[in-house]
């Protein structure tokens, strides 16, 4: 493709976007790419942006992450419009989900642990990665019996294999199958798709742009989307950014975050060049500032396409 790494459709109308990180360590320079590249979407066609963090899962959530990327963040020039929106404390939101799920008998108690799934999954007729539905239609004495147990339930979606078709605004137009996907996990907590579903609609996102390791889950959030009744924001899968091996980068790699950056002797200023350089946004050196690169992301990304 010309013009670096991609292009994009045009957006369908005026779109609010978002950025929402898991406070489980620093920002890698992936990381801070696709926020880059979300904070552009948004801002070429006229929306606001927002930081929401998702740290449902507090056993991975470590202190002092939170601040660490949004520091990071505003050090590579994001700016965002409203307060941080933080998923601990929407909990009423996701309750409320699951009440009106349950209430369209769309819910089942799941007791299957990762191990047996994926035991189920390698036998003969199994599928990989997709859970077998051990729990799916059990009797009333088989769940007389596992509620009696010790082992607490995840709850999961009664999806029957729906196939959801969206369109991305890179990839073009991809439909999934959606799994009996875990919407309320074993320790009582919220699950991603679930979060994320009502936590877009609430705070009125009308386009997500994350990395391309979720373009095979969106189909599963699609189908939450319909059976909520919630709008579909668009979408923009990009490219994850790989390191020289060709395996994506990870947060416990020191030497790919701004301190490790910084530790190398390269400045924020000159982290985001390179970033945007490796979408061809500007030459190494360079150093544009947020006008004239949306006028770049607007004319090369966008508008070269159309």
């Amino acid at each position: 493709m010309a013009h670096g790494l991609f292009q994009l459709a045009p957006a369908p109308s005026r779109s609010d976007g978002r950025f929402a990180p898991s406070p489980t360590g620093e920002l890698h320079l992936g990381n801070l790419r696709t926020a880059l590249l979300a904070w552009c979407c948004a801002r070429s066609n006229d929306g606001s942006f927002i930081i929401r963090v998702e740290d449902l899962d507090s056993v991975r959530t470590r202190p002092g992450s939170a601040e660490q990327q949004l520091s990071d963040l505003a050090a590579i020039g994001i700016e965002w419009d409203a307060p941080v929106v933080r998923q601990s404390e929407r909990s009423a939101l996701y309750r409320e989900a699951l009440a009106q799920l349950r209430a369209a008998d769309l819910l089942y108690e799941c007791w299957c642990t990762r191990a047996e799934i994926r035991e189920a999954a390698s036998a003969p007729h199994g599928q990989a990665d997709r859970y077998p539905g051990t729990c799916r239609e059990l009797s009333e004495n088989e769940l007389t019996e596992r509620r009696a147990g010790d082992r607490s339930p995840a709850l999961r979606v009664r999806a029957d294999a729906a196939t959801v078709t969206f369109t991305d605004r890179l990839h073009g137009e991809v439909s999934g199958s959606v799994d009996d996907f875990v919407v309320a996990r074993q320790d009582g907590g919220y699950a991603y798709h679930l979060a994320v579903v009502v936590d877009d609609a609430d705070q009125a996102i009308g386009e997500v742009v994350r990395g391309d390791d979720l373009l095979e889950s969106t189909a599963s959030q699609c189908w939450l989307q319909q059976q909520l009744g919630l709008a579909r924001p668009s979408y923009v899968h990009v490219p994850l950014v790989r390191d020289s091996d060709g395996e994506r980068m990870s947060k416990r790699d020191s030497s790919v975050t701004i301190a490790g950056q910084a530790a190398l002797g390269n400045s924020p200023a000159l982290v985001r060049d390179e970033l945007l350089a490796s979408i061809g946004l500007c030459t190494a050196g360079e150093q544009i500032d947020n006008d004239e690169l949306l006028a770049r992301f607007r004319t090369i990304i966008v508008e070269s396409n159309q």
